[in-house]
């Protein structure tokens, strides 16, 4: 009997309209369009303006861009993942309301909260109701408001995130294509480098914390990309040496979109190309959950089936991870 893969068979995106440049925070912030390219490699993020307006709602527009593409009605899905730093409220997930808003009511769902790394999470999650032949169609969502926890006055981390959330449909196959392989870490240790200090249950909120700004991203810059440039580029050649592959096996690395510079140490320790890269945290930032489907969305067109994709992230708590699939169709 053949050994059943999850696959991915369809690829949704959003971003909101609003653009902000960096000659728009070059007004809010002490802070120059060159000095934002030249560290982070960034020239423009979206951010989701409006009224009541959450993660859910991006994702449940990417949902429905994947559901058109495939063809399906929003009935036929079992399962929905959504992996999110930044959920509408803390209860219910985020994953509940998505599936309210695109009419998956024979779904049941669930958030997954691995900061950047939570796609990563969550994709590995739901292939396992996948493989198991618990489930035959599952969505996973990666999507962040970041808009909604960055300060806006601190110039670190302001000029870095963006907003937007994409999608992919997971169904069975058995001629060998989707998820091959996953590498999954974390080390809680770095949490103190890169946190929300208040609103959890440790430091509830209160009107201190409130005008204390403990509500925001805090960042230590350096730790955080030390880190983050060698555990990334570290497990995305394990995964890639585990398997047998070389650079020249692998067709794309679909990589965390969170700083040009990590990117590139990333495809210069699996010995790829920059025209292998996907990348577009130029036009994007760091929408943390939202970077790597949002990639697949945008390259699904020069995608084929077979290529030897690489996905690797990496996020606070310190989280990190690296997965190897095999395209399932052409687009």
């Amino acid at each position: 009997m053949q050994k059943i893969h999850a696959a991915i068979t369809a690829v949704g995106g959003y971003v909101p309209d609003y653009v902000l440049t960096n000659a728009e925070l070059e007004k809010m912030v002490d802070t120059t369009d060159e000095w934002i390219q030249s560290r982070t490699g960034i020239k423009e993020r979206h951010i989701l303006k409006g009224e009541g307006l959450g993660t859910s709602d991006m994702g449940t527009e990417a949902v429905k861009v994947l559901l058109e593409k495939r063809g399906i009605s929003p009935l036929d899905i079992e399962l929905v993942i959504c992996a999110t730093t930044t959920p509408d409220m803390q209860f219910p997930a985020t994953a509940n309301v998505i599936c309210d808003k695109a009419g998956m009511k024979n779904a049941f769902g669930y958030d997954i909260n691995a900061a950047c790394s939570g796609f990563l999470y969550a994709l590995t999650t739901g292939a396992q109701y996948i493989e198991t032949g618990r489930c035959k169609k599952v969505i996973v969502v990666g999507g962040d408001k970041m808009s909604s926890i960055v300060d806006y006055t601190d110039r670190a981390t302001c000029i870095i995130f963006g907003d937007g959330a994409g999608a992919v449909l997971l169904e069975p196959n058995d001629e060998g294509y989707g998820i091959q392989d996953s590498i999954l870490r974390s080390d809680g240790s770095g949490r103190i480098h890169l946190h929300q200090k208040a609103g959890g249950s440790v430091k509830p909120a209160s009107m201190e914390t409130v005008m204390n700004k403990e509500h925001y991203i805090y960042q230590e810059g350096q730790p955080v990309f030390k880190f983050a440039v060698k555990n990334m580029a570290d497990v995305s050649a394990e995964i890639m040496e585990r398997n047998g592959l070389t650079g020249d096996d692998v067709a794309w690395l679909v990589p965390h979109q969170a700083n040009k510079r990590i990117i590139s140490a990333t495809a210069d320790r699996m010995n790829l190309s920059e025209d292998k890269v996907m990348i577009n945290i130029d036009r994007y930032g760091n929408t943390t959950n939202g970077t790597l489907p949002l990639c697949l969305w945008e390259w699904q067109k020069r995608l084929h089936k077979g290529d030897n994709i690489i996905l690797a992230a990496f996020g606070g708590g310190f989280t990190w991870g690296a997965i190897y699939l095999k395209w399932a169709y052409e687009s």
